[in-house]
């Protein structure tokens, strides 16, 4: 539990002391809140149908993600996961943006999951005859009190995480199982499932939401400088969480489709916890809100660990200022980004709402996916099989990288048929940051510093 890495020579280093599992609980935990609230958004853009064509287009999306994730960050074992990736492989401009994607996604996400916590206490508040009580301060302390955990250690952190994702998603297999899903007793999927209202232009727009179900599994690089064995790890506990969270998607689709009618679940702010209640089980209930309140604190959690430690990369390499690339000397954390975060988080879900925060977290995201599909031909071109050490070598190179680009492709149309304002805002913003770190903070970069994986020269160098 003592070891430590000393890239680019730090005094006080960030500690190496997680295991897969640990990789598992960031990768899911950040993502199982997706199948608690806000996929059912894409219900509403083209109906039940359309929400599951959308479910299984974005799980073929990332899994191109985690493929192309697993060999690349268990080769750049660095804290700052893609943006780490995008310094070594494409360059620093790249590699500025692509921080700034993390950290505006995860960010936004855990924004929308403050959100949701405190609108799920409200309801429950006033179902148990609480007329007075308010969402805004659950917001708040829930992200102070993730804020504080996160700056205690990673260890805790994530170990915290893992519990609480494990019995978020075990509460979802327990009300798939009760609903019993092979009959119709309880599930009306003949009476509820209905067709494609909007056409097949719906299930287009649908799959703006349907990103939703996955948005986060690619945080498990941001591990990468704090697990014990990158190699093994990253791959395992990437992998495996995206089949997870394939299963729980399915399986959350058919109870919510078959207890609720679409134009119901189209709107609603907690699926599954209305879904718990629809089946008039008191028990069921009581897990589905204890499920749903584990899922958003998981997903916050994971969101502040890797927020800040994208920010904190990028302060260390000068790509901002470097008093963020500070590291507490007792708990080993990247304390002053942790934060420096916070005010923003809060301000967003103070602010902003739901569905606002989920499409810039979405979009963010998005970047980061496309410029992934041209960053693993690269890293392929320049350091081909057998040329350096990787932990992980994803299978049908490069059909997950035309797939994944493809795919993202026809989600910005689908981002931009219903948000094309904010698609717009966020490519302005993006473009105006890229020219302030050109023009001003470039200077202050070391150049000489950034290249810090002990790999031979590239060959199109």
């Amino acid at each position: 539990m003592t070891q430590s890495t000393a890239i680019h020579g730090e005094k006080v280093s960030l500690l190496r002391v997680l295991g897969p599992g640990h990789v598992w609980a960031l990768g899911v935990g950040i993502v199982l809140v997706g199948e608690y609230m806000g996929w059912n958004f894409a219900v509403g853009k083209g109906g039940a149908l359309a929400a599951l064509i959308a479910c299984w287009v974005a799980g073929l999306l990332y899994t191109c993600v985690a493929m192309i994730d697993s060999e690349v960050t268990s080769t750049v074992a660095a804290a700052g996961g893609q943006y780490a990736q995008a310094k070594h492989i494409v360059g620093p401009l790249m590699a500025f943006n692509v921080g700034l994607f993390l950290v505006f996604a995860y960010t936004m996400l855990e924004a929308a999951n403050a959100i949701t916590l405190g609108y799920l206490v409200q309801t429950v508040g006033t179902m148990a005859g609480f007329e007075n009580v308010h969402d805004k301060p659950f917001i708040v302390l829930t992200i102070m009190f993730l804020a504080w955990l996160n700056y205690r250690g990673v260890y805790a952190t994530l170990t915290f995480n893992l519990v609480l994702t494990a019995t978020a998603f075990v509460a979802i297999l327990i009300l798939f199982a009760s609903v019993q899903p092979w009959g119709n007793e309880v599930l009306k999927l003949d009476q509820l499932l209905t067709g494609l209202p909007y056409g097949w232009l719906g299930v287009l727009a649908a799959l703006h939401f349907g990103l939703w179900y996955y948005l986060g599994i690619e945080g498990t690089c941001q591990a990468a400088e704090e697990v014990r064995s990158p190699a093994r790890a990253l791959p395992l506990g990437t992998m495996t969480g995206i089949i997870t969270l394939l299963i729980a998607a399915t399986m959350t689709w058919y109870v919510c489709v078959g207890l609720m009618p679409w134009e119901y679940l189209g709107q609603a702010i907690t699926p599954l916890f209305d879904a718990a209640r629809l089946t008039n089980s008191t028990p069921l209930m009581v897990l589905l809100f204890i499920g749903t309140c584990f899922s958003t604190m998981a997903s916050a959690n994971g969101c502040i660990n890797d927020a800040s430690r994208a920010w904190f990369s990028m302060g260390r390499d000068r790509y901002l200022p470097t008093w963020f690339g500070a590291v507490h000397p007792k708990n080993r954390t990247p304390f002053r980004s942790i934060v420096f975060l916070v005010p923003v988080a809060v301000l967003f879900a103070y602010f902003a709402p739901l569905d606002q925060v989920i499409t810039f977290s979405i979009l963010s995201g998005l970047l980061g996916y496309t410029y992934m599909s041209f960053q693993v031909v690269m890293f392929r071109r320049k350091w081909p099989l057998g040329t350096i050490k990787r932990g992980y070598v994803h299978p049908f190179h490069p059909l997950p990288a035309i797939v994944l680009l493809l795919l993202c492709s026809t989600t910005y149309f689908a981002v931009f048929l219903g948000y094309g304002t904010q698609l717009i805002a966020m490519m302005v913003f993006y473009i105006v940051a890229s020219l302030w770190f050109h023009f001003h903070r470039y200077k202050y970069v070391r150049r000489g510093d950034q290249f810090t994986m002990p790999w031979p020269r590239p060959l199109v160098y």
